[in-house]
């Protein structure tokens, strides 16, 4: 059974007999009458802060934000334009993601091709700072990475995942497509495993073209079995003396009343969750934010409210706890403003009329930076990006009706929209960027 990033177990996931309801065809309007700022509002409303040292940090997610969403990682791409602008943004910028920095999967992977051959991101300080695998390894621009309260035993159980995985999906698929030759099998199986060192995933978008069924019941066993096979996983760790050391993180989801993250299963209205990942237990976005905050106050007034040492490992494993901590160890004249980039956030009807199910894993990082700025009086931004225009089936904010996304009771408050998806956030982000000088030996590529 899989432990939830708030450390509660999980219960088992059976298939359910029927394939989820479609969502109705005309919700309310979510957030009805909120005022939203425009993007070229929104710089304007940011540029004052940008141009004072500690006085601002944007946190700001990746895939789907700042490049489209795509079923092979191995095939993103990062705009060279957009590596010069965050270059430019320096103590100002730092990425909050469940991707990784490191490994051939990792986003420095995508920072090296954009620039090569014209620079050399180490030297010239073009990788991307901040949080990756949840918030347990940590990057300076220069390409430096940490991995702060991450034990030995754990890193040598996460790098015997992948091949478990590989192990264990090749007979659950024969079992599933048995017209696959053993070629194709072996192809399937090693896309559908990504060696993430930190964080190893089963991501399901590529085995999810096989499927022809309108009422996908291929995709929702597909995503029964690679929930099998990870919490078996969380069973071997148990055996080894790592009980309660990993969780599984599944994209997207919705949480259970008791704040426990839940598949959405494949139907006729959707795909549902793609991706399961076997994580470090602490490795959530919301406590990564305190990190970042810590970080961002050390790096410019010299000492950390939280402590020098302070990780996600380390960190209170609810929002409520990690606000409390803040309040009572971050003095307020320190607090930078935030503003929150994302674009995975869910919300389905309940089973009960009026109630809603809510999750997806930008949630709870963009709730605790909402919060903040009410507890600090900080004018924080929530920012929310269309990540539906790639490959991966996700929903839009092209009719602004929020479907799938928000509702009419959701506390989490949506400042500023891009519809026109990670091209619109881009250029947003360069015009920001554009309010700094360039930096000393950064040139154009």
């Amino acid at each position: 059974m899989a432990p939830s990033p708030s450390g509660a177990t999980r219960q088992p996931t059976p298939l359910p007999a029927a394939q989820p309801e479609a969502l109705p065809t005309a919700l309310p309007e979510a957030q009805p009458g909120a005022p939203r700022l425009t993007p070229a509002e929104l710089l304007a409303d940011l540029s004052a802060d940008l141009t004072r040292p500690g006085q601002l940090l944007l946190v700001q997610d990746l895939d789907g934000v700042c490049m489209e969403l795509v079923r092979d990682p191995l095939q993103r791409h990062l705009d060279p334009a957009y590596l010069r602008s965050a270059r430019r943004l320096d103590g100002r910028f730092s990425v909050l993601t469940n991707g990784e920095h490191e490994g051939r999967r990792g986003v420095n992977r995508l920072v090296e091709r954009a620039l090569h051959p014209d620079l050399d991101p180490a030297a010239s300080g073009h990788y991307l700072p901040g949080l990756a695998a949840g918030g347990v390894q940590l990057q300076c621009r220069h390409g430096r990475v940490r991995t702060p309260g991450v034990s030995e035993p754990e890193l040598a159980f996460l790098a015997a995942v992948p091949q478990r995985l590989i192990n264990g999906l090749r007979p659950r698929l024969a079992g599933l497509l048995p017209d696959l030759s053993a070629t194709a099998l072996e192809e399937e199986v090693h896309a559908a495993v990504h060696d993430n060192p930190l964080s190893p995933t089963i991501n399901l978008n590529r085995l999810f073209l096989r499927g022809d069924d309108p009422e996908r019941r291929l995709a929702a066993a597909l995503q029964q079995q690679a929930l099998e096979l990870m919490e078996q996983l969380l069973g071997d760790a148990e055996q080894e003396g790592l009980a309660g050391r990993f969780f599984l993180h599944i994209a997207p989801s919705v949480l259970d009343g008791a704040g426990r993250e839940q598949p959405v299963w494949a139907g006729p209205t959707g795909l549902g969750s793609t991706d399961v990942q076997f994580m470090l237990q602490g490795a959530v976005k919301e406590a990564g934010l305190l990190v970042l905050i810590n970080e961002h106050i050390g790096r410019h007034h010299g000492s950390h409210p939280l402590g020098a040492d302070f990780n996600v490992r380390s960190a209170p494993g609810s929002i409520a706890a990690l606000l409390a901590l803040a309040r009572q160890r971050i003095p307020a004249r320190l607090m930078p403003r935030l503003v929150g980039v994302a674009d995975t956030i869910t919300s389905r009807p309940g089973p009960v009329p009026g109630q809603w199910q809510r999750g997806g894993s930008d949630r709870g990082f963009l709730t605790l930076l909402q919060e903040l700025g009410r507890q600090f009086d900080r004018p924080n931004r929530v920012v929310l990006v269309d990540s539906s225009g790639g490959e991966v089936c996700r929903p839009s904010l092209a009719d602004g009706s929020l479907r799938g996304l928000s509702d009419p009771a959701d506390p989490l408050h949506l400042d500023a929209l891009f519809p026109g998806g990670p091209p619109q956030y881009r250029r947003f982000f360069s015009e920001l960027a554009e309010c700094l000088p360039v930096p000393t030996g950064d040139q154009p590529v």
